[in-house]
């Protein structure tokens, strides 16, 4: 079970509900909806479709098919503010429909998060901004969980690193501030990254804003630092790339990695996982070849009882921990047959159906471990493991050479090749310039000369890049000819410092987040843990003596004191602000509210996504500091290293015409 995190995220559900309801209620009458495929996953955790049809409307379309039809006056488009494109394609239907209808439609567009200039432009442009009546949706965070608030954003990670685009920052800002408006103020934002800096100083800039506005909509404490929340801590996902290259070995990353999570949901083939419940094949024959390739779409949240207990377990112990499920399930149903008055039979069958609903879910699990562990069995899948673990672990990466060309030669899939020539380029501080070269050649010989363009694409990222020193493996502090201070990460001296593998890992009762990498614990999370956990790092990184001798950290976080020496060697700006309010009135709020002894709430916010294993870690974290303090988890977007990969990979063949 996720740990409490504090701040009652269905809350923010709730309030996002009833903001498209009300928009909906707004158009009288029956309407069509059209929507961006991009934003069916948030719309579909917040509400159902029936619910929709209670609020009027009759169909659903999606964007990109350009099939809505006429068969209602009123038509509204539910899309993405940020792309010219969309707005291009809501210009294109709203012509259509007013070109060839006979009905005089009457066309609304909600734009989310946000109406952009961009946007109004091309309406305006293309001659249609009179027609329609247009308005915001301001979707901000999506809670996938109760301790995990997404954004939503599939496109962040590309638009931050590849393209450079700030408009994650603005947004993820945007979303902060609405937790500062109902919860005060952070009293602490820490972080380490230069787009984190750019957020906090977006952060503090907004917070002035507001206080300048006359008509500024704050709560009653808004302005004042809060009662609830201790500090906001913001990761940049640049000062981590290889966390998010590691294959991850949860349960949950290893269907994310093999199957893919979109909005808590993975889209799995019914022969491994069976037809949905209540679906019987017809007929006595076998089912015909089809029926194996039939897609079946399987929710992954706290919803499934059994998939909230396992999901963050390491992967090699899953099958054990649904054997003991399945045994205990058994004794439960044998044990009707020892009822024998009224009132048991009565209690047995008020449980029957949450039996059956445990037994289905727990069918479903078997088959999609047995599925995965077929897939970590295979000859590459070690290879390609065996290469990861030797490269975190200080490993010679020129010993891994021979092994990454091997698994070239036999055709294994490119983004399992790239993520390991980033892996190491992230590692060692950058590639040995013919090294670079001659992947590149093997790389394009292999999978095509269009990967020019992907090679191109990861060195503008920042995952692939030649050594600047051969001196930078042996210069950990960057004097003399290394890596200048904060230009790089350098996981040489880290693993040492903030003991970054672990060699004895107990899966089944983990004392350590390097469980999640079965001996490797996230760089991310160990930052996290450097501000959170200063006496428990200490302890496991310098011994128990050398943790006493380095004095007592109060409870309230400090920044990074303790861990100077290993942030420098992180990239990116350091910081830690203070915000306050007025002495007066925080002293006043204190007196009427207090805390009353209760441990408050760590917002941690991800810019550039967060992959599984690290959400799995934190709640680790979380579980150990139970009674002091809660973590909120926040992102721009879930990522892992096949999505990072696909932002890079070139999909054209120019070879074909």
């Amino acid at each position: 079970m996720a740990p409490d995190p504090g701040i009652d995220t269905n809350q923010i559900k709730e309030r996002a509900r009833k903001q498209l309801l009300d928009l909906l209620e707004g158009v009288r009458g029956k309407k069509n909806l059209v929507i961006e495929q991009a934003l069916t996953g948030s719309i579909d955790i917040l509400i159902k479709f029936s619910t929709l049809q209670e609020h009027g409307v009759d169909k659903v379309f999606l964007l990109e098919n350009d099939n809505v039809d006429s068969s209602q006056k009123n038509i509204i488009f539910l899309v993405g503010g940020e792309k010219a494109s969309q707005s291009i394609a809501v210009t294109e239907q709203i012509t259509r429909l007013q070109s060839n209808s006979s009905i005089e439609h009457e066309f609304t567009v909600l734009w989310t998060p946000r109406r952009t200039l961009v946007c109004n432009k091309i309406l305006e442009e293309a001659g249609v901004l009179g027609d329609v009546v247009v308005q915001e949706l301001p979707l901000r965070f999506i809670p996938l969980e109760e301790d995990v608030l997404s954004l939503c954003m599939e496109d962040s990670f590309s638009d931050l690193y590849l393209r450079k685009d700030p408009t994650s920052i603005f947004l993820a800002a945007q979303a902060l501030m609405t937790i500062q408006d109902a919860h005060g103020l952070f009293p602490r934002i820490i972080g380490k990254g230069d787009n984190a800096n750019r957020l906090m100083e977006l952060l503090l800039r907004m917070r002035t804003e507001a206080l300048a506005e006359e008509s500024s909509v704050t709560s009653k404490f808004g302005m004042m630092p809060s009662a609830t929340m201790e500090s906001l801590i913001i990761v940049d996902r640049e000062i981590d790339f290889a966390t998010v290259l590691l294959t991850q070995l949860t349960y949950e990353g290893l269907i994310d990695e093999m199957f893919g999570i979109k909005h808590c949901q993975a889209e799995i083939d019914s022969s491994i996982v069976g037809p949905p419940p209540g679906t019987q094949p017809s007929g006595k024959g076998p089912a015909p070849p089809t029926q194996g390739r039939l897609k079946r779409k399987i929710q992954l949240d706290s919803s499934d009882k059994l998939y909230e207990q396992i999901r963050d377990a390491n992967g090699a112990i899953v099958d054990s921990l649904l054997n003991k499920v399945a045994r205990r399930l058994q004794s439960d149903m044998e044990s009707r047959h020892t009822k024998t008055s009224v009132a048991e039979l009565r209690d047995f069958v008020g449980k029957l159906p949450g039996y059956q609903s445990e037994q289905q879910s727990l069918k479903v699990h078997i088959n999609l471990i047995e599925e995965v562990m077929k897939k970590t069995q295979s000859d590459i899948f070690r290879r390609n493991l065996e290469v990861q673990q030797n490269l975190y672990d200080g490993s010679d990466p020129s010993y891994q050479h021979d092994t990454i060309e091997e698994l070239i030669s036999r055709d294994a899939p490119l983004s399992t090749v790239l993520r390991l020539v980033c892996l190491e380029s992230c590692i060692s501080g950058g590639l040995r310039q013919r090294d670079l070269d001659n992947f590149k050649r093997l790389i394009l010989q292999a999978y095509g000369y269009q990967h020019l363009l992907t090679l191109a694409a990861l060195e503008k990222i920042g995952l692939l890049q030649t050594r600047a020193s051969a001196n930078v493996l042996m210069n950990p502090l960057g004097v003399g000819g290394g890596a200048p201070e904060g230009t790089k990460t350098n996981y040489n001296y880290l693993r040492k410092v903030l003991r970054l593998v672990v060699d004895e890992i107990n899966e089944q009762n983990p004392n350590d987040i390097a469980y999640v990498y079965s001996g490797y614990a996230p760089l991310s999370v160990r930052l996290v843990q450097s501000i959170l956990q200063k006496q428990h790092l200490l302890t496991i990184t310098k011994g128990a003596a050398a943790a006493s001798n380095s004095g007592n950290f109060s409870n309230a976080p400090q920044g990074w004191q303790g861990f100077e020496d290993a942030v420098r060697n992180v990239k990116g700006a350091t910081f830690n602000k203070v915000q306050k309010g007025e002495e007066a009135a925080t002293k006043a709020r204190h007196m009427l509210t207090g805390t009353g002894g209760k441990p408050k709430t760590v917002v941690v916010m991800f810019l550039g996504g967060i992959t599984y294993t690290e959400i799995a870690a934190l709640r680790f974290v979380a579980k150990q500091m139970e009674g002091r303090r809660k973590i909120l988890i926040c992102t721009t977007d879930i990522i892992s290293g096949e999505r990072m990969m696909e932002v890079a990979i070139e999909k054209r063949d120019f070879g074909k015409v």
